[in-house]
């Protein structure tokens, strides 16, 4: 059975697999849209996300229940239904960015640990409690990330470097809840992988290499 790797850096800077933590959900956060004043204008966004604790919470349809999205021309849908971001990329943005980091922070419903998000490809499948999520794509984010950190250039940094965390779609609804498991029960070969989307961004001599996945979303072909 597949399994996630965590990557560590040594302190010669080589990259190094890491087989603990075991992969597992560490928060469970869900969010109402609010009302913010940014830049002289009143916005609607769902981007303020908090933990739910301890408690389960129900997966369906494209949403965690209790959670909302303000602009689902852009947001949410099913190839964006739940977005997982690692600890160990908040811990890039808290140790070399200086960002105060806690869960939830960037939008995400699922704050994950012991998973290398840009290591994981197209139409992998995670079982998480007894939900099935599919992963779809990396986040490309919109403006709203930048009224949440209170950085309007916030946006272009996020993608600068690169650790974007990871769309998944649903494929059985279930329940889950923060300390579950994330075990992968199948990954598919064709090697188009969250990170490679996310360079394919930048790099167009890149792109047509994502075609080989064909779980690729639609807005991605």
């Amino acid at each position: 059975m597949p399994t996630h790797r965590r990557l560590a850096v040594a302190s010669d800077g080589t990259v190094v697999a890491n087989a603990n933590p075991r992969p597992r959900v560490v928060s469970v956060n869900v969010g109402a849209v609010r009302s913010v004043e940014w830049q002289g204008e009143v916005v609607q966004t769902g981007i303020w996300k908090s933990s739910i604790g301890a408690g389960s919470v129900r997966v369906e349809g494209v949403n965690l229940v209790g959670d909302d999205q303000a602009d689902r021309t852009v947001h949410g849908g099913p190839d964006k239904a739940v977005y997982a971001y690692a600890t160990e990329d908040y811990d890039h943005w808290r140790d070399v960015e200086g960002i105060a980091t806690e869960p939830g922070l960037f939008g995400e419903n699922l704050t994950v640990e012991g998973i290398a998000l840009g290591e994981c490809v197209v139409g992998e499948r995670w079982l998480v409690g007894d939900v099935l999520l599919e992963v779809a794509q990396p986040r490309l984010p919109c403006y709203k990330l930048g009224i949440r950190l209170g950085d309007s250039r916030f946006t272009r940094r996020f993608m600068q470097v690169s650790r974007l965390g990871a769309y998944l779609r649903i494929v059985r609804a279930g329940s889950l809840r923060a300390g579950d498991s994330a075990e992968v029960v199948e990954r598919p070969t064709h090697g188009v992988t969250l990170g490679l989307m996310g360079a394919a961004v930048r790099d167009p001599t890149l792109r047509e290499r994502l075609l080989a996945a064909p779980q690729l979303p639609p807005f991605w072909r």
